[in-house]
């Protein structure tokens, strides 16, 4: 009985469990102290960020965590939950303070496992601003077979790029 499950079991894909929140901060900023901030966007700043990420807004609280090392700003990491089809996926992206993307890390993926984008095709965000060619028209490769986890992590990613702008870039 063994033999025959053994095979079987072993030609199961096997996922890799998703970092929490606190593990997906320490991959973007390793040995970095972090500073949590709530910020509530005024009706400005949340059509602001809409307008800059030309993106539709998730709400207008957001958690911003400050990556500090030695007391030096390195970054910003921003969680961006949204739905990908019919459920939610959660994302962190980490924020350089010239506003570029540092890592996107998955932290919830409630979605079938085969939709959720591997790790080589995440990885062409890192090092993108906010601009027009950060688009799946753009410099973003389209990902075949999960169409709307690629749009929803564009999306994720000019929002929180978005707000890094408005929160931390422009004068309020």
């Amino acid at each position: 009985m063994i033999r025959v499950l053994a095979p079987l079991f072993l030609s199961l894909p096997l996922f890799a469990a998703l970092p929490t929140a606190q593990e997906a901060l320490a991959l973007a900023f390793p040995g970095a102290e972090f500073t949590r901030k709530e910020h509530v966007l005024s009706e400005a700043q949340a059509g602001r960020v809409k307008a800059l990420a030309q993106v539709e807004m998730t709400g207008r609280w957001t958690v911003a965590y400050e990556a500090r090392k030695n007391g030096t700003l390195v970054g910003i990491g921003l969680f961006d939950t949204h739905r990908v089809r019919t459920l939610n996926e959660t994302l962190l992206v980490a924020v350089s303070p010239e506003g570029r993307v540092l890592r996107v890390e998955a932290v919830a993926f409630r979605e079938p496992a085969e939709y959720m984008a591997k790790e080589a095709w995440i990885k062409q965000f890192e090092g993108k601003g906010l601009d027009p060619q950060l688009s799946l028209k753009g410099t973003i490769h389209p990902l075949s077979g999960a169409t709307l986890t690629a749009h929803a992590m564009t999306d994720a990613a000019r929002r929180c790029l978005a707000l890094h702008q408005v929160l931390y870039k422009e004068v309020q």
